[in-house]
């Protein structure tokens, strides 16, 4: 393990944190007040991984929702993650005993920072990619625990919590645009983002927009190569 890729992996993953510590808060809260504990809180976090998920999660389990609901739920909140990996498999198809743990810990946050393909100078990529998706991985479970544990003492409202993960990703974005020359990608996102949500509303619009986004990217690669 070279400390140095560790470091430069941690550094990479602190704007994750914000994001990942206060809706893991959030998350353990709404457990706590739905009647279940701690290790409930630890156990979805380290074995699900998946923050919008586990938010529904909570609802499945007090709602009593059967396996095929909880099925087709989870393939409708988590089908964007589909698209994420298509764009990551050239990456990830050497990574060996990482592989996957890398695919596994694929979340929103952790495509947003690796997708560039950017790796510290004389790191190894794949170990570089594992911590960044590590540490990304600890914040929530962190999150979690802390507010399961909080939410038995402290009354909380998490009213408005959410709009801490549109800040992560505004963040994510704007930093992306400053670091990279080629601004197509980024413009290529917004623009499909915005006819899909238009044409099918803003419950609707996501899995549309990531196959148009997709699409022009995958057809704009082909291109290039040519």
């Amino acid at each position: 393990m070279d400390i140095q890729t560790v470091r430069a992996a941690f550094y990479k993953s602190i704007p994750v944190f914000a994001g990942y510590a206060v809706l893991g808060i959030g998350f353990g809260i709404l457990m706590r007040n739905a009647g279940y504990g701690v290790l409930w809180a630890a156990a979805m976090s380290i074995f699900i991984y998946a923050g919008s998920l586990q938010y529904v999660g909570v609802s499945l389990l007090t709602g009593g929702a059967s396996v095929l609901t909880t099925a087709i739920t989870t393939v409708m909140v988590n089908g964007r993650h589909l698209f994420y990996s298509i764009s990551m498999i050239d990456r990830y198809k050497d990574a060996g005993k990482y592989k996957p743990y890398l695919i596994f810990a694929l979340t929103d946050e952790t495509y947003s920072l690796l997708c560039d393909g950017t790796v510290p100078e004389g790191a190894d990529p794949h170990q570089y990619r594992f911590f960044v998706s590590l540490f990304n991985h600890i914040y929530w479970v962190f999150g979690s625990v802390l507010g399961n544990l909080l939410g038995g003492v402290i009354p909380f409202s998490v009213t408005g919590i959410e709009f801490s993960m549109t800040a992560l990703f505004a963040a994510s974005f704007t930093e992306q645009w400053l670091s990279s020359e080629d601004h197509v990608p980024a413009l290529t996102g917004l623009i499909s983002t915005l006819i899909c949500l238009l044409v099918f509303g803003k419950e609707q619009f996501l899995i549309p927009s990531m196959i148009m986004i997709t699409g022009i990217l995958t057809v704009r690669k082909g291109a290039e190569k040519k």
